[in-house]
């Protein structure tokens, strides 16, 4: 299918409908508006998507890389209506059913992007992993931390590194969090990884922070962060 955007009167649709969603509301997705030239507005350039199935973030992010790269689309990350008509268009994936036939869109911005609030912007699950995936174009794979988990539950290690810009395109740091908290031969999160203990991606935070202070961090490497990290840092290294 041809790509568009939701305009005004689309996305103000999308949103009502979401809202009816978690109230538990209808439960059939409105593709007709996808086409509905009342409800979109085409784009200047010919980009063409089919459907998917996305392993994960990082397949999904790839996919659509691919697909605006081929089109000449590079500076699309604030073109709210675009994400928005994808989040449509892919959401069976974005928001699978669940037990019962049911299904839990979550936040507005998992679907909707909040463009003016960075800290929110990269809850949309299309959005977010390409931003990434472009911010680490010439090797996304050194982004995996933030990309490896499946589309619709992006996870703890997404919601504390992710909102934070200065820690999501700096090369070294995400480098590091790829080594720390994945499965070099599962491609998926570790153990612990998310949760609150000694090491997880919520301290990894906390002492990039304080190294900040001191440190050049976008002149660091994996390796050089890796050699000072805190003894608590220990279990996922080995990994």
């Amino acid at each position: 299918m041809r790509v568009a955007r939701l305009n005004e009167k689309g996305l103000t649709t999308f949103a009502g409908w979401l809202e009816s969603l978690k109230a538990g509301g209808s439960l059939k997705v409105p593709t007709a508006m996808l086409n509905d030239p009342s409800c979109t507005e085409p784009m200047n350039v010919d980009v063409n998507v089919q459907p998917r199935v996305f392993a994960s973030r990082f397949d999904a992010a790839e996919y659509l890389h691919t697909r605006f790269t081929s089109a000449g689309l590079n500076e699309i990350e604030r073109d709210g209506g675009l994400w928005a008509w994808l989040s449509l268009y892919y959401f069976d994936e974005v928001c699978p059913l669940g037990k019962g036939g049911l299904r839990k869109p979550g936040a507005l911005a998992r679907h909707i992007p909040e463009l003016a609030n960075f800290q929110r912007y990269y809850r949309h699950l299309l959005a977010g992993p390409y931003r990434i995936y472009r911010a680490h174009r010439d090797d996304p794979k050194r982004a995996l931390a933030l990309l490896c988990q499946p589309l619709d539950s992006p996870g703890d290690i997404v919601e504390q590194i992710a909102s934070r810009q200065e820690l999501v395109t700096n090369r070294g740091i995400m480098g590091l969090a790829t080594r720390l908290y994945v499965d070099a031969t599962t491609q998926r999160p570790k153990p612990g990884a998310g949760g609150k203990g000694g090491g997880s991606a919520r301290r990894l935070s906390d002492v990039i922070e304080q190294f900040d202070l001191t440190w050049d961090l976008y002149a660091a490497t994996p390796d050089e962060l890796g050699s000072v990290m805190p003894k608590e840092f220990a279990r996922f290294l080995k990994n």
